[in-house]
């Protein structure tokens, strides 16, 4: 049995997520171009996150309404002065 089966997929998922990304840094903040948008065949645009590893490998981040990449989604905090990031 592998070793994600074994720890659940919360677990598995969650290691996945410290391993890729503690530590990096918002690099740049942007809305996905309508460009973008529309290459993704999708409605709404998302905010886009440009993250930097400590090793400094850059990647961007994005929300989505699902797994699937079905259009952009929207972040949630616990910032009692900015508690959602929309779509556009």
């Amino acid at each position: 049995m592998s070793k994600s089966i074994k720890e659940g997929p919360n677990t598995f998922w969650t290691n996945n997520a410290i391993k890729h990304l503690r530590g990096a840094r918002i690099m740049k903040v942007e809305y996905m171009s309508p460009k973008e948008v529309e290459d993704n065949m999708w409605y709404k645009s998302p905010l886009c996150l440009l993250l930097q590893r400590p090793d400094g490998t850059q990647f961007w981040m994005w929300s989505t309404s699902d797994d699937e990449g079905n259009d952009g989604g929207a972040y949630h905090t616990t910032l009692k002065d900015y508690p959602i990031i929309p779509v556009l």
